[in-house]
């Protein structure tokens, strides 16, 4: 997101002061970047063996319902890793069911757990195999390309990391949202994924307002014709248009008021006619969308009358109380799907966004007198043995340091 809207947060895996060194920087990149020659894109069905060689890996459900559940022990760390660089191999294979079925298990499993250090090193090869199968894919291998593009920025968070992948990938995902004869639920996937990378990568805000005039201008191809008096009818596009306005309404969170205002100003006569469409969520987003539009050009402290929403997660409580915060967080639901709650305990990056604080860590005792599931329980534990695992890596550094300076 633009510098002027950017957290206050410390950068993930850099030092208590910001973006961590030049060496270690230039250290990640070099691991991020490897890369090698790969075979050309085939159309061909998946041979049995090839097909075989896959599900040993890419289980998209296994990822979804175990990915949480291997956090505390080493070797079943490992074991995820071992899997997903399986996966990834998967992603430069010849059968675009094996692609696909690649492409959604890493997904899954970003989804379902924490895992930055493993994919920082990967990211530029992951990057690359993402913008292999958005260009050369069809409908259903391009959706499950961007929607791992998503999740991959989520993890990343604000960065020079996810400015790369955004600075590479947006081309291809504006172009596949603003190509007619691409597939309708391909543009609508890659709507919602180029407003989210946007919104966590963006650094440039003439960038900002070229994305939102991109979506702009496919959503207001719905708005009413002069020709019209009453109805909106719904047609095929009414999906990429309403994906359209929710990322617009995204990005709007994180413009400065001045364009904020602009943007009122230039669709306050036209888009109120989208809630006349017979579309029932185009109805919803529309008037989500002016709600939100309202608030933010009052000022979100002087609406009072938002119906309040509590999330619960582990021994944590969010409230909705605005607009912005209600669009921001269904937004990042239907990215992260049933991975939100652990998303909300463990990623730094969403936790900011919702001011929620550092990730809490509990003891054992502690867990044991909540009244908490079992799963949560074991996010917490997770989460205390990652930050200890990171205070003996600190503490070897500082050793290696100490012989090195004698």
């Amino acid at each position: 997101m633009p510098k002027n809207k950017k957290r206050n947060t410390p950068h993930r895996g850099g030092s208590a002061g910001g973006g961590g060194s030049g060496a270690a920087a230039a250290t990640a990149a070099t691991a991020g970047g490897q890369h090698r020659n790969v075979q050309p894109f085939s159309d061909e069905d998946a041979s049995i063996e090839t097909m075989s060689h896959c599900s040993g890996y890419s289980d998209p459900s296994s990822f979804a319902e175990d990915g949480p559940e291997v956090l505390d022990e080493e070797g079943t760390q490992e074991d995820l890793e071992y899997k997903l660089k399986g996966l990834i191999d998967l992603t430069l294979d010849k059968s675009a069911k094996t692609r696909q079925a690649a492409l959604e298990g890493i997904k899954n499993a970003l989804a379902s757990k924490m895992l930055y250090e493993f994919i920082l090193e990967r990211r530029m090869t992951l990057t690359d195999s993402i913008e292999r199968c958005l260009k050369k894919g069809k409908s259903d291998e391009q959706r499950a390309a961007a929607a791992l593009a998503s999740v991959l920025c989520i993890q990343l968070g604000p960065g020079i990391e996810s400015e790369e992948i955004l600075k590479t990938l947006g081309p291809i995902l504006k172009k596949i949202i603003c190509d007619g004869s691409a597939s309708i639920h391909a543009r609508q996937t890659c709507a919602t994924c180029f407003g989210v990378c946007c919104f966590i990568a963006t650094d440039d805000i003439t960038e900002l307002y070229s994305t939102l005039e991109c979506f702009e201008n496919i959503f207001t191809k719905s708005y009413l014709k002069e020709k019209d008096t009453t109805v909106i009818c719904s047609t095929p596009n009414t999906v990429l248009h309403i994906s359209s306005l929710l990322a617009w309404t995204l990005l709007l969170t994180i413009c400065p008021i001045n364009e904020v205002k602009k943007k009122l100003e230039m669709h306050f006569h036209k888009l109120p006619s989208l809630l006349s469409c017979d579309d029932v969520n185009m109805r919803i987003a529309a008037g989500e969308s002016l709600a939100l539009l309202f608030e933010l050009a009052r000022g979100i402290e002087s609406e009072r009358d938002f119906p309040t929403e509590t999330i619960k997660f582990g021994p944590e409580r969010m409230y909705i109380d605005c607009w912005v915060k209600k669009h921001t967080y269904d937004t990042f639901k239907e990215v992260l799907g049933s991975g939100m709650q652990y998303h909300l305990q463990s990623n730094e990056f969403l936790r900011n966004v919702f001011e929620l604080g550092p990730p809490v860590m509990l003891d054992a005792a502690t867990l044991k007198t909540m009244k908490i599931s079992r799963f949560e329980r074991h996010l917490y534990n997770s989460a205390a043995f990652k930050a200890r695992t990171k205070a003996r890596s600190k503490c070897r550094d500082k050793r290696a340091d100490v012989g090195e300076f004698f």
